[in-house]
């Protein structure tokens, strides 16, 4: 997918194919679209915010982005790879945070990231591989002037909890289809059981845990205000979130055993067919015992076989 068709819109004028959306706001309204160009002044503004998203942006991009607002070249480079592990970095009076996104893409689970740059007067949001549009975020919060008038603190919480309610979708697809297969354990053949299935949802069920479990001390760090950019009035909304994300990994680890248990049922079914087949076969074998040992016998005594004389 290209950023141009995201469904965000792109500054007029901005040709780069990695900026999705670049705003200024004040007072909880948008004033104009921007060119990156003109970030650092806007940021400068008192009551301004500069709101940039980016999608898959190269190395030039985010130079250009650094100089505008100052970041820190340790953030930009992380921001420029798409391996990083979900954490939250501070660099004077500036956050760096990283999240995991997960989709669901032909019954698999896709991840992607978010890297958030967050100081006074601007926030940037860059986003790699799987990951939903934050158009939906970006109209929620322009819809509700008075929140969005708390300015860069209020449009990271906004994001994270984006991210963590995203999963909820992706689990409960997976938990549907775990159901669906824990149901045929027992109305159909143990062969038939997609075991292979279940195994590929439990080892995504294990990536999908490493990915949310750091956000629980991301909100929390945000929420203990042990991060200095962070305003007071905001730690309850990251509260928030960490219940979102707690409440994520509990579902994750109730599928896990879910999971476990129709993983352990198709083994056990298949052993107690297989015993049943053992004992048939056993059955048969005593059956076929006597006239085996009277051929036995008769086979070997050639002297009192009772058709060696006939004519």
């Amino acid at each position: 997918m290209d950023a141009r068709t995201d469904p965000t819109r792109a500054p007029p004028g901005d040709s780069d194919a990695g900026v999705v959306a670049a705003s200024v706001y004040a007072g909880g309204r948008r004033i104009k679209d921007i060119a990156i160009e003109e970030a650092g002044e806007w940021s400068k503004r008192p009551g301004h915010v500069v709101w940039i998203g980016l999608w898959e942006p190269s190395a030039d991009l985010l130079q250009r982005v650094q100089a505008q607002l100052g970041l820190h070249y340790l953030a930009i480079e992380d921001a420029g790879k798409a391996h990083q592990h979900p954490k939250i970095e501070q660099y004077g009076e500036a956050l760096f945070v990283v999240a995991r996104t997960a989709q669901l893409i032909d019954g698999r689970i896709a991840f992607g990231e978010t890297h958030l740059f967050v100081g006074r007067g601007y926030l940037v949001s860059v986003r790699h591989g799987a990951s939903s549009s934050y158009a939906t975020v970006r109209e929620h919060c322009e819809s509700c002037p008075a929140v969005l008038s708390q300015g860069e603190d209020y449009i990271l919480y906004a994001i994270l909890d984006f991210i963590v309610d995203n999963y909820m979708p992706v689990l409960e697809t997976l938990h549907a289809e775990v159901e669906a297969i824990e149901d045929s354990v027992f109305s159909k053949p143990a062969e038939q059981v997609d075991v292979e299935r279940l195994y590929m949802i439990r080892r995504d069920l294990l990536r999908i845990r490493n990915a949310v479990a750091p956000l629980v001390e991301v909100c929390r760090r945000l929420e203990h205000a042990e991060v200095m950019p962070i305003a007071p009035a905001m730690q309850p909304l990251f509260r928030d979130v960490t219940d979102h994300v707690l409440r994520v990994q509990e579902e994750i680890d109730a599928l896990r055993e879910v999971v476990a248990f129709a993983f352990e049922a198709s083994l056990m079914r298949g052993q107690a067919q297989q015993t049943a087949i053992t004992r048939r076969l056993a059955a048969w074998a005593a059956i076929l015992a006597v006239p085996t040992a009277i051929a036995g016998i008769y086979g070997m005594n050639f002297e009192f076989m009772p058709e060696l004389k006939w004519s």
